[in-house]
């Protein structure tokens, strides 16, 4: 058996009992149904590695099955498996966090924030997120769909006059509508990426120390913070 086989089948070994370990180590598993099984949680440890763990699971069957001597298989890895079966361990023991990731300074706005000057924001500075608080107490996020929102509700009244109106003014019209999570620093980038795929109405996810509220803000994640990454890499 080749060097890169060996490697392959100690890598896969580990894989599987690390998997069987945060299921509780049930008895008669196959290696699908626990790929199928973590998949579904929320705090997904195998992030979007499903497909690639079931087609692995085949290669390494062959490997072990269609041995055909102590010293030969008819299967033997390419240099892609091998690294991407230790690139899955490496996200599966060790476990990517929001932050340092997702780490930035992000600016709170106070509820009495004039409109007239979030767009001015907008305009100059290209904010597309405003965390919204009342003396230190988080409200709300007021993103760049919530504004549209606003405006398509009081324009369907006649003319728009953006005198008088603040942040909460915003609020007040999207408060059926939760568009954002607090998680913690803490917090698996997996888990946060499994957070916009089964909640439709999240814009944005805010970190903070403990994944309270009223903390400070330690970072903010936008879908294409994750997705826009992932197709770079």
């Amino acid at each position: 058996m080749g060097e890169r086989a060996d490697i392959f089948l100690s890598t896969f070994n580990r894989i599987e009992k690390e998997m069987k370990r945060q299921l509780g180590n049930p008895v008669n598993m196959s290696f699908s149904e626990a790929v199928r099984r973590l998949s579904k949680r929320r705090d997904n440890s195998i992030g979007g590695n499903e497909n690639d763990l079931l087609q692995l699971a085949q290669l390494r069957n062959a490997i072990v099955h269609d041995q055909v001597a102590d010293d030969f298989v008819i299967a033997e890895p390419n240099e892609w498996a091998v690294e991407r079966i230790k690139k899955i361990e490496e996200n599966l023991l060790r476990p990517e966090r929001v932050l340092p990731r997702f780490g930035k300074k992000v600016t709170g706005f106070e509820r009495t924030l004039p409109l007239v000057d979030i767009m001015k924001i907008i305009t100059e500075k290209h904010f597309s997120q405003f965390p919204v608080y009342d003396a230190g107490k988080f409200m709300g996020l007021i993103t760049l769909r919530t504004i549209g929102f606003y405006f398509a509700q009081v324009s369907l009244a006649g003319t728009i006059n953006l005198k008088g109106l603040v942040a909460e003014d915003l609020l007040s019209t999207n408060s059926k509508r939760v568009n954002f999570k607090f998680v913690s620093a803490a917090t698996k980038v997996s888990e946060a990426k499994k957070m916009f795929q089964i909640e439709g109405t999240l814009e944005a996810i805010l970190i903070t120390k403990d994944g309270k509220s009223d903390g400070n803000l330690l970072g903010i994640i936008r879908p294409r913070d994750i997705y826009g990454q992932e197709k770079e890499q």
